[in-house]
């Protein structure tokens, strides 16, 4: 790329990031804030064998859920899945693996591998089974445990404007996870509704920093029917 303020590329360029076996993070909850266009081409190139770093499955044929749906996952990193049986139904048959990580320290694993952290402290699951297999760590006299960062290899994000360089915007509540897992992929591409000049977004209004963002890509609008919609 000849300009390294000019991070737009075509659908058809970003596909060329995924691949089999891929570590794949994404912002979103419950779809909202999961990026379509992006999940549609991983969808559409046949990409198997993902390890799924998301808040959640989302639900059967929304967002990342039809990933999920279509068996394209291995294993999932979420703080839930009830809201997408498919997910459930693979990992009783032992389809999927599944890491249950609480939503607050799911949140702040992903912020520690943004931000480039060791990992986190956190007195949540001691002394029940979710201690299991997690180093414990004494500061004073309370026992931690000590939570890895996450990283992806991709993450992918959904934005409602982006400028050229990858400052972004997002709508509403679809902001969710997506900041935090903008920072977390070694390469991270985001899908944004309006692609903008640079300059045309206020610093105020500006979320996150385009220093984060590698390719930017336009979307195609959500491609599913929400839950609540009859």
């Amino acid at each position: 790329m000849t300009n390294r303020f000019e991070k737009v590329i075509s659908m058809e360029e970003a596909l060329t990031h995924f691949r089999d076996g891929m570590t794949l993070m994404s912002g979103g909850f419950g779809g909202v804030g999961n990026p379509p266009s992006l999940i549609q081409g991983i969808l559409d190139k046949g990409v198997r064998e993902i390890t799924l770093v998301s808040n959640d499955t989302a639900f059967p044929h929304i967002g990342i859920g039809k990933l999920v749906t279509e068996k394209r996952v291995k294993k999932v990193i979420a703080s839930h899945i009830g809201s997408n049986p498919n997910a459930g139904a693979q990992m009783t048959a032992g389809e999927l693996e599944v890491e249950f990580c609480p939503q607050g320290i799911l949140a702040e694993r992903v912020r520690a591998g943004g931000v480039g952290l060791g990992g986190i402290l956190s007195d949540v699951g001691i002394g029940t089974i979710a201690e299991k297999g997690k180093q414990k760590v004494v500061v004073g006299d309370k026992e931690y445990l000590l939570e890895t960062p996450l990283t992806a290899e991709v993450s992918i994000i959904h934005a409602k404007k982006a400028d050229r360089y990858g400052n972004l915007v997002y709508d509403t509540s679809a902001r969710n996870f997506n900041p935090l897992v903008a920072m977390a992929g070694d390469i991270t591409i985001v899908e944004a509704d309006e692609i903008v000049e640079i300059g045309e977004l206020s610093p105020e209004e500006i979320v996150t920093p385009g220093v984060f963002i590698n390719f930017i890509v336009q979307s195609e609008g959500v491609n599913w029917r929400w839950a609540w919609e009859k």
